[in-house]
């Protein structure tokens, strides 16, 4: 069942075509990785999911939903959440406090206290609850805004680039922590580029380069296909 469904959609910023006619479905209950080389699409076909940029053309379809005309926020109401590549904490409350913000919506009482600790044990942070956020070392803050996007209850999470400016150490724990929301049930659609990290947790993957899809299947089929290595690693037969 498709979760979200891209249907040939473009973005052009004036002459530059960022987006190319691209078509993406993302399966219920799978973590789905969008790749690609630097200036492949990627980011530009995040935000065209999430809201962020209205499409040039094409549609994008969430739960069989026609979502394409909607804002950000009416996206996270149908259960989308989000975290962008700069973690976005409140860096001058607690850590703690800032899972209560995100919950506040949706929890009140014994019942938001139960989940704040949860969250706070899953995220490994139950030992740096009463810190401020912004004293946090770079990849806690990723894991507390991680946190704060699972605090809403999601269908699709939605991550860019999660791993970024992490340690090798920090990245795999990030790894474990998406295998374990997603072995709960629910999806996750990533953007990156760290290829251990996307072995670590991909089922099926999407290649972007120029703009246009280069390839796609299961992570293995990804892997062994020698179109895909050369576009990473810059490869060119000499004739």
């Amino acid at each position: 069942m498709a979760l979200v469904d891209v249907k040939g959609v473009s973005k052009r910023f004036g002459g530059l075509t960022a987006v190319s006619d691209v078509d993406l479905t993302v399966n219920a209950g799978e973590v789905h990785c969008l790749i690609g080389p630097n200036g492949a699409g990627k980011s530009t076909l995040f935000k065209l999911i999430v809201g962020l940029y209205p499409p040039t053309s094409g549609s994008i379809f969430f739960d069989s939903i026609d979502i394409t005309a909607e804002r950000p926020y009416a996206r996270v109401q149908r259960g989308m959440s989000i975290k962008m590549q700069a973690p976005s904490v409140f860096k001058e409350l607690p850590v703690r406090q800032n899972i209560q913000v995100a919950l506040q919506e949706r929890l009140s009482g014994a019942e938001r206290v139960a989940e704040e600790e949860r969250l706070l044990s899953l995220l490994n942070l139950a030992e740096e609850s009463g810190k401020l956020a912004g004293a946090l070392s770079h990849g806690q803050q990723q894991w507390l805004e991680i946190g704060m996007a699972l605090a809403l209850q999601p269908q699709l999470l939605l991550l860019d680039e999660p791993t970024a400016g992490m340690s090798p150490e920090e990245t795999y724990k990030t790894g474990e922590l998406i295998k374990s929301f997603n072995a709960e049930g629910m999806t996750v659609l990533v953007v990156e580029h760290d290829m251990a990290f996307v072995r670590q947790v991909a089922q099926r993957v999407t290649v972007l380069h120029l703009g246009k899809i280069f390839a796609r299947g299961s992570l293995e089929a990804i892997l062994e296909d020698e179109k895909v290595a050369e576009i990473y690693l810059g490869k060119t037969h000499a004739h």
